[in-house]
């Protein structure tokens, strides 16, 4: 059993008060995360593949599962450990989040807004879901995207900017709508009153400039297309490349005068 050290960065083999699992959760950076059932990890089904992926898979998920041995460890060996139960704990979490179990824990997440709200004036603070572009590891780091302009956007804090996107998987947010269709925002404008939480350019909404670095997301449920989504991206795409140019000819307007 281990407790927290000082700098929260490492686990440490002394008079422990929380598992693994609630130490990483609780760590800063980590507030993407949901908990993984116990029981999820220790069938090893869900785990098929992984020991060719983790460095040092066995210790790793012996410390994930609090069940690792009092072994006599270097400070260097002790951080190799710990750096491969945290990739690994991601990688299960990949597969954790599309059951119906972990689905769960993430639209109560998605609820509260814990992955934060859309910068666009007209999404009205609308909350944003975590998505890999790649569901290899190393990849690509993890983007937020907002199913209302359904564009893609970078964390805030640089801690979550450096998450591996891999650890949520390219196929979870649009699975999660397909699970929970009523939770599908509506594209249509909020009644009046609703307050817009976007920040960006004049009253909240984002500059040509920003926008036309916005990154679209094509929506695949694992590899596949989404057949409905896809059906529209092209004339969604077209519409927008069209706001851009409205947006750029305004601001050359507004320098001039």
């Amino acid at each position: 059993m281990r407790s927290k050290t000082v700098d929260d960065n490492s686990f440490s083999s002394d008079n422990s008060s929380s598992s693994w699992i609630s130490w990483f959760l609780a760590s800063k950076g980590n507030e993407y995360f949901c908990e993984i059932d116990e029981e999820y990890i220790l069938d090893r089904f869900n785990l098929t593949g992984l020991n060719a992926e983790v460095q040092g898979y066995s210790g790793a998920l012996e410390l994930i599962t609090d069940t690792a041995g009092d072994e006599d460890l270097n400070e260097e060996q002790r951080d190799q450990l710990e750096t491969s139960a945290r990739h690994l704990y991601g990688l299960i979490h990949a597969r954790f989040i599309i059951t119906s179990r972990g689905l769960s824990k993430m639209i109560e997440k998605y609820k509260k807004a814990d992955f934060g709200r859309c910068p666009r004036v007209l999404c009205y603070g609308q909350p944003l879901l975590p998505l890999g572009l790649s569901d290899i590891s190393y990849q690509k780091a993890v983007k937020l995207y907002c199913p209302r302009c359904e564009d893609l956007y970078s964390p805030k804090s640089s801690r979550h900017g450096a998450i591996d996107g891999a650890y949520f998987g390219s196929t979870f947010a649009h699975m999660l709508f397909m699970v929970y269709p009523g939770m599908i925002p509506s594209k249509s404008v909020p009644v009046a009153g609703a307050g817009g939480q976007g920040q960006g350019g004049p009253q909240g909404g984002l500059a040509s400039g920003a926008a036309a670095k916005v990154e679209r997301v094509r929506p695949r449920i694992f590899g596949f297309k989404v057949h409905e989504a896809a059906r529209l991206q092209k004339w969604q795409e077209g519409v927008r490349d069209k706001q851009i140019a409205r947006l750029e000819a305004y601001e050359r307007e507004s320098s001039l005068e």
